[in-house]
């Protein structure tokens, strides 16, 4: 992905070594539930407020070696965060008729406080409705490139772009409408729901991708593969199976690999906001 001479977002909060207490977690079985429910996004509510449990504690802070790497990284998601502000400035009011908000992007190290509760890095990127933020540890993109084998700057943007299509959707009413359908909705049919919202911030990835490609031609090779291996890697069929060597289909809530790529896929080469309903037609079609 090209970043040379890309102006950085002033929208990125740095709250690495800061942290609060001790999360409590239940061991290996919660990190796989976190990685599978809280993966890419979503509403994480709930998860975070299980892994808050009766932690607490007084705020610590832990310096963070300013190494070279460390200030690289830094640059690259204020740079890809920049891009969807620049994107989403211009298609939003232009293809839903809406003013874009720019989002406030927090890293941090271990654990977070956000309005959805507190995180744990296990839980992986997510953005909080509450606040409008999205959060991020880096330990995530390590974790995409060894143990989920999709490396590949791309591959980074695409995780910051999907959270994007959240605030997206928090503008538009997707996610309100979402989270006011919890309470009259069984498991399997919120479920449902949730891959529906998750598959369109995919799509909405695409878009950004699609556009701004045409605004800056950031595009390398293999980038599109990257976001693809990406996408392919994190779905609920395929993280179910490693983690329980089966899958169960009305407990996903993020979608099936290859449904993750078909849509954002769809969003790269339609570039059109208006493509990206999942909420209509049957689920089977998705």
């Amino acid at each position: 992905m090209r970043t040379d001479n890309q102006r950085e977002s002033e929208n990125v909060e740095d709250r690495r070594g800061m942290s609060k207490g001790a999360v409590v977690g239940g061991g290996l079985g919660a990190i796989i539930i976190a990685l599978i429910i809280g993966l890419m996004g979503g509403d994480p509510s709930k998860l975070l407020e299980m892994s808050a449990g009766s932690g607490g504690g007084e705020p610590t802070s832990e310096q963070i070696p300013d190494t070279l790497e460390s200030r690289e990284a830094k640059r690259f998601v204020s740079v890809v965060l920049a891009d969807t502000e620049d994107v989403w400035r211009k298609i939003l009011p232009e293809q839903g008729g809406a003013r874009y908000e720019d989002p406030v992007l927090v890293l941090f190290t271990g654990q977070v406080e956000s309005a959805c509760g507190r995180a744990s890095a296990s839980t992986g990127p997510f953005y909080c409705p509450g606040d409008r933020k999205l959060y991020l540890d880096f330990s995530f993109f390590d974790e995409l490139r060894t143990r989920f084998k999709a490396p590949g700057d791309f591959a980074q943007a695409y995780v910051i772009a999907h959270e994007v299509g959240h605030h997206v959707q928090k503008l538009l009413g997707a996610s309100d409408m979402v989270n006011k359908a919890r309470a009259r909705l069984n498991e399997r049919d919120f479920n449902r729901l949730s891959v529906r919202l998750e598959l369109q911030a995919d799509f909405y990835a695409g878009v950004w991708a699609h556009h701004a490609q045409q605004m800056r031609k950031i595009l390398e090779a293999g980038d599109i593969e990257e976001a693809l291996r990406a996408a392919n890697a994190i779905g609920d069929d395929r993280l179910q199976k490693q983690a329980q060597g089966h899958v169960m289909p009305d407990s996903f809530t993020h979608g099936t690999s290859e449904q993750r790529i078909r849509w954002f896929t769809k969003g790269f080469k339609t570039g059109d906001l208006r493509q990206g309903d999942t909420f209509s037609g049957p689920y089977e079609g998705l």
